[in-house]
């Protein structure tokens, strides 16, 4: 199966779904930004329920700006910021320390434009979960796409238009807050460990 979808900040766990069934994959960098959506932000499962990780950007006085184009403010302290939550939310979790040491190493770095950052945080979860993720990156807008040869999961990056469902597997939180459905795939990772990609490819959502 080919797809096409938008870079995320630590992709959502039906993102990573798709990538992980794909057989060729392409993200969309030449679409204009689009604000509250994954691009620039997670979702997590604190201590008080789901919490919102968001990156900072520099807005432009143009309408339309590009998401290669979207540069991160870093007036703002945001990586401590994220870090101290993923430490709280996941502290005792199963896998939190074993990844750690992989995970804290882009909040000591400073980005300059979005896209990067979140290509990083791909990296640093494929290199966690030990796959190698072969990707291109689209030269132009594909406005339209043939879902004969290529199922379009751009939509995946707006959370609002996710309907992704998955099977409960254990939370640090879930005695007070219940299982919380499709958060950052830093959440199954910190739960799940090395049976993360087992658990992905049980779910089959996204056929």
């Amino acid at each position: 199966m080919d797809i096409v979808l938008h870079p995320t900040y630590f992709p959502s766990i039906s993102h990573f779904a798709a990538m992980l069934m794909a057989e060729k994959i392409t993200f969309e960098v030449e679409d204009n930004f689009q604000k509250q959506t994954n691009r620039n932000r997670a979702y997590i499962y604190s201590p008080n329920g789901i919490q919102l990780l968001n990156i900072p950007i520099k807005h432009s006085k143009s309408a339309h700006q590009k998401t290669k184009e979207i540069q991160i403010d870093s007036d703002f302290d945001w990586q401590k910021q994220h870090f101290k939550s993923l430490e709280t939310a996941y502290r005792s979790s199963p896998f939190f320390e074993f990844f750690e040491d992989d995970i804290r190493p882009v909040f000591e770095k400073k980005h300059k434009f979005l896209l990067d950052l979140n290509f990083e945080t791909l990296e640093i979860v494929s290199k966690c979960l030990r796959i190698k993720l072969e990707y291109s990156i689209s030269t132009e807008y594909l406005q339209e796409v043939n879902p004969k040869l290529i199922t379009d999961f751009r939509f995946l990056a707006d959370g609002k238009k996710d309907t992704s469902s998955f099977e409960k597997y254990k939370q640090v939180f879930d005695d007070k807050h219940d299982f919380i459905n499709n958060l950052s795939i830093l959440d199954l990772l910190f739960n799940e460990g090395k049976f993360t990609v087992d658990y992905i490819k049980d779910q089959g959502l996204l056929l």
